[in-house]
């Protein structure tokens, strides 16, 4: 489902679920991810959104905006590897896309036409397009 969002608000406002401030003893991947969570959605950056992906967190924002990146640069790059952010949005579960159809339609198009897959992302293009 892709729906028109107000990209200046962020995770916690379109949710509407605040997650309650960190203990202290939290690992620094949580305290990011809270930090990100508080941070407009249009301000995130290639790699903000591929670690909250990863994480499954905000799917239904984030995936929209993960594709229309990718639409334009389909190996956009986070801090890991070329197409890391292709990655992210394959290996989420088929759960997910079953929910978002049109998105699958649109991530499968983008990894179908890739020319040349980088080695990292080999086996992730090939296991989503046999779903």
């Amino acid at each position: 489902m892709t729906r028109l969002v107000n990209r200046d608000r962020s995770l916690e406002e379109l949710e509407r679920d605040r997650w309650s401030a960190s203990s202290g003893g939290e690992i620094r991947l949580m305290a990011t991810v809270r930090e990100l969570r508080r941070k407009p959605i249009g301000g995130l950056t290639v790699e903000d959104m591929r670690l909250l992906i990863r994480q499954d967190v905000g799917l239904a924002y984030l995936l929209p905006l993960a594709v229309e990146v990718l639409r334009v640069d389909p190996l956009a790059e986070g801090d890991m590897y070329e197409g890391d952010l292709l990655a992210a949005v394959l290996t989420r579960s088929a759960e997910v896309w079953s929910e978002s159809p049109a998105l699958e339609r649109d991530v499968r198009l983008i990894a179908s036409e890739l020319a040349d897959v980088p080695p990292a992302l080999k086996r992730e293009v090939e296991n989503f397009l046999a779903l």
